[in-house]
């Protein structure tokens, strides 16, 4: 599986301990945009969500104690500081039972209109805060599968 630092949330293995609800440890700036040719004079707007899926791969590297569920969002904005963050995606809320070291899943594709800059992941945790669990996710070329 080929991974990017760049597109790091969660920085460094093992990864990013999640106890509560929290953004992730990491954003990803997704570029300057520039004017394009031609004289045009308004703020150019990209959008991430048009052309080539852009997996990011959520993996649990340390097993989840105490809480029920967790979700996990995509949310972009214009600032680093998230002040008004828009989540564009959710992922569907995940049981404990399945949070298990080794677990992971894809968030596929960005949804299309998703034009900030700036992107980070939001963990919600459900139920108690947690005691344990840690994730690790980048964006990745293509989710890896195993065939035995």
């Amino acid at each position: 599986m080929l991974g990017d630092s760049l597109w790091n949330f969660c920085g460094a293995s093992p990864g990013q301990a999640i106890t509560a609800s929290a953004a992730s440890t990491n954003y990803v700036d997704t570029g300057v945009r520039s004017i394009p040719p031609g004289g045009h004079t308004a703020t150019p707007v990209s959008d991430l969500g048009k052309g080539t899926r852009i997996p990011i791969l959520i993996q649990v590297t340390e097993t989840f104690a105490t809480l029920t569920s967790l979700t996990v969002g995509v949310q972009v904005d214009d600032n680093t500081g998230f002040s008004s963050a828009a989540t564009v995606l959710s992922s569907p809320a995940i049981p404990v039972a399945s949070l298990v070291a080794g677990y992971q899943f894809v968030i596929d594709m960005i949804p299309p209109k998703t034009n900030e800059r700036y992107m980070q992941l939001y963990f919600t945790v459900a139920g108690s805060n947690a005691t344990a669990g840690k994730i690790f996710a980048t964006v990745v070329e293509a989710k890896q599968d195993w065939f035995f």
